[in-house]
């Protein structure tokens, strides 16, 4: 799940999907951290916690990430506090594939499928009834899975999906049966 701080939606997920992630957003995040900083440090904290980010592998990222949740936290406690909160959620694209980390920490492309229903469906302006409104974004929704199936930029090709389990043992039907 990548999703913003919403106080419900970890245990939420836990309950529905055990064993899912919550990856936080990175900018939404980045954006609250600066608003507790004066804006001439923005830049200089900004960065420093991007260094968290582009590390070479997940100890490395949680390494300096604590780092710089140190560093910070001697000019400002409360971003030690809020950087070590969020520690678990940001970071939690670092259980994945390395392939998959950059496509993992933003919404982007479910916010582009968004505007693109958006823009279709202003150019109509007034539906007839909520059916017409349903088949327009149907239609656009389908399209897209459609550009996704065969497109080579696939955020998440079936190759890199495969990298996250392993493939299920045979059953026997014999082995379905109770004894």
């Amino acid at each position: 799940m990548i999703a913003d701080a919403h106080l419900g939606l970890r245990p939420a997920v836990s309950a529905v999907m055990a064993g899912a992630a919550v990856q936080r957003r990175r900018v939404p995040f980045l954006r609250n951290v600066l608003a507790q900083v004066p804006k001439g440090s923005a830049e200089l904290v900004a960065a420093a916690i991007r260094t968290s980010f582009a590390q070479p592998d997940a100890t490395h990222v949680h390494d300096q990430l604590e780092v710089i949740a140190g560093m910070l936290g001697r000019q400002f406690p409360k971003l030690e506090t809020m950087l070590r909160d969020a520690a678990e959620d940001l970071l939690a694209f670092t259980s994945f594939p390395p392939s998959h980390g950059k496509k993992l920490w933003s919404t982007n492309p479910l916010e582009r499928l968004n505007k693109e229903v958006k823009r279709r469906t202003d150019v109509v302006g007034v539906f007839p009834n909520p059916e017409a409104l349903l088949r327009l974004a149907g239609a656009v929704l389908v399209e897209a899975h459609d550009e996704w199936q065969v497109s080579d930029r696939r955020d998440l090709s079936e190759a890199s999906m495969a990298l996250l389990t392993h493939a299920p043992k045979e059953v026997a039907p014999a082995q379905l049966m109770p004894a």
